[in-house]
């Protein structure tokens, strides 16, 4: 591959990227794949054009979210799977089990794959000095092997065959600095952008994780695992618990650590999904809440008398939860 002989952006522009060990990616293909799919996981696949990319949830038939997707359908109309990487093997193996006659194959692709993330305010100028030119959000371009995907908080993903990547990481790093995996977490955190790891999976109802305010939820396609209790908590239910975005004095929390706060008690009224160091001291992270618990404030980390989460603001609002309405009120 020919990589363009571009300057790198100013150093104004605020560029960085890094190698992403813990994204994992599965590989789905065949004549039956965007059927298959779009009968599993909780987005429109039917929907998705060849170069584009949605979110989308894995979820178990209780309706909590085994993974947190993105899904990108390939030039050649095949897709790909982003999630943990913790997980990619768990969820492979799952969706394998429902191919049945499908003409499906559904492959771990983590270890014939090279993953970076390019993030900050010139992110897309460092994608288009490195590889030539930066898609739009949740599109793709493809050259020689080599894949460039656009998040919709300003975030890229390439992806390229191993071969290929001594050079993808002397072009990117001729256009961007280089960082660590945890400033692309802290970017996705302050995107208000959840992961689901192996530590929080089959925990959240895909709404409690405001995985519907990012458009990883379609309303109207017909079933998949846990259709039925996502729909009921949509239409019938009162969301009780929303994902929050907090800073903390300290080094980042375990995914799956307790959140406390009164009138709970000893009960945990939240759980950290994501955590990531912060530029500027302590950690910032994601948490689902108890929606009563932030009305309350001073929620806290680990235990009752645990350090004191200060609220961030998120890039998008939260609804007000709706009243309860049929069986479920």
């Amino acid at each position: 591959m020919t990589l363009p002989a571009t300057p790198p952006p100013p150093p104004s522009l605020g560029a960085s990227w890094c190698e992403l060990r813990e994204l994992g990616v599965l590989a789905v293909q065949g004549a039956d794949a965007a059927e298959f799919l779009h009968g599993q996981l909780s987005s429109d696949i039917k929907a998705l054009r060849p170069g584009h990319a949605q979110y989308s949830s894995y979820n178990s038939p209780k309706g909590r979210m085994l993974a947190t997707l993105v899904v990108l359908r390939t030039a050649d109309d095949a897709f790909r799977i982003l999630l943990a990487a913790d997980l990619a093997e768990s969820v492979r193996k799952r969706l394998a089990m429902f191919v049945l006659r499908s003409k499906v194959s559904v492959a771990n692709a983590g270890g014939e794959v090279f993953r970076a993330g390019v993030g900050g305010p010139g992110a897309a100028a460092a994608v288009t000095g490195a590889l030539g030119s930066a898609p739009p959000a949740f599109s793709a371009v493809e050259r020689d092997g080599v894949v460039a995907l656009a998040l919709p908080d300003g975030r890229f993903v390439v992806l390229a065959p191993l071969d290929r990547a001594p050079t993808l990481r002397s072009a990117l790093a001729a256009h961007a600095g280089t960082a660590d995996e945890s400033s692309w977490q802290w970017l996705a955190i302050h995107a208000g952008v959840p992961t689901v790891t192996a530590a929080t999976t089959d925990q959240f109802v895909a709404q409690t994780a405001n995985w519907d305010l990012l458009g990883g939820v379609n309303f109207q396609k017909g079933c998949y695992p846990g259709q039925e209790i996502v729909a009921r908590t949509q239409y019938l239910g009162r969301l009780k618990e929303r994902l929050y975005a907090f800073h903390v004095d300290g080094p980042p929390p375990p995914a799956g650590t307790r959140l406390y706060a009164e009138p709970f008690g000893d009960q945990p009224c939240g759980t950290v999904v994501n955590a990531a160091p912060s530029p500027g001291g302590g950690s910032d992270l994601l948490a689902v809440v108890q929606i009563t618990a932030i009305d309350g404030g001073n929620v806290r980390l680990g235990e009752r008398d645990g350090p004191a989460l200060e609220p961030q603001p998120l890039p998008y609002a939260i609804p007000a939860p709706a009243a309860p309405r049929g069986r479920i009120s």
